[in-house]
C-alpha cells in the first residue's frame, strides 16, 4: 500500500554557478539568475509504502506529519535556500538538489514503519521532481 502527503512551503532562492561568467549565468538560468533571487510557493509530496497495519493505515499520518514539520518544513519554510541552508552551501539550488536534500534530512531520522519511497517537488505548475527510493 502507498500512501501520498502533500505539504507547502515557500523559499526563495538565485540559480548562480560560481563557476560561470555573470553572462554564462543570466544566459543558462535565465530570470531565475535575478541577482535578487525569487521565490516559489513549493508543492511537496512524500510517498511512503508498507503494508496496511492492524490499525488499519500504512502508516500514522500524525507521525508522518511530525516528522516532516520537524525535518523539512521547519528548516525550509521562508527561507532562502542559498543563504539560510547550509547543506545547500556550494551547490545550485535547483529543485533537484532541494529534492535530494529533502530525501536526505528524512531518511537520516526515519523511524516510521512504512518505508519511504518517493520525494516529489513541484516548484511551479509546470515543472516538478520527483526523485524515487529503491
Amino acid at each position: 500500500m502507498k500512501l501520498t502527503s502533500r505539504y507547502r512551503f515557500s523559499a526563495s532562492h538565485r540559480l548562480d554557478t560560481p563557476a560561470l561568467s555573470p553572462e554564462e549565468n543570466r544566459r543558462l538560468y535565465g530570470k531565475c539568475n535575478n541577482p535578487h533571487g525569487h521565490g516559489h510557493d513549493y508543492l511537496l509530496e512524500i510517498t511512503v509504502d508498507g503494508p496496511v497495519d492492524q490499525d488499519g493505515q500504512v502508516v500514522n499520518r500524525e507521525a508522518m506529519d511530525a516528522l516532516v514539520r520537524e525535518r523539512v518544513l521547519g528548516r525550509l519554510d521562508h527561507k532562502n535556500l542559498n543563504a539560510d541552508i547550509p547543506e545547500l552551501a556550494g551547490s545550485v539550488t535547483t529543485t533537484e538538489n532541494l529534492a535530494t536534500l529533502v530525501h536526505r534530512a528524512l531518511a537520516a531520522g526515519w523511524t516510521l514503519p512504512a518505508r519511504l519511497a518517493r520525494v516529489r517537488i513541484a516548484e511551479t505548475a509546470r515543472n516538478s521532481f520527483e526523485l524515487e527510493v529503491s
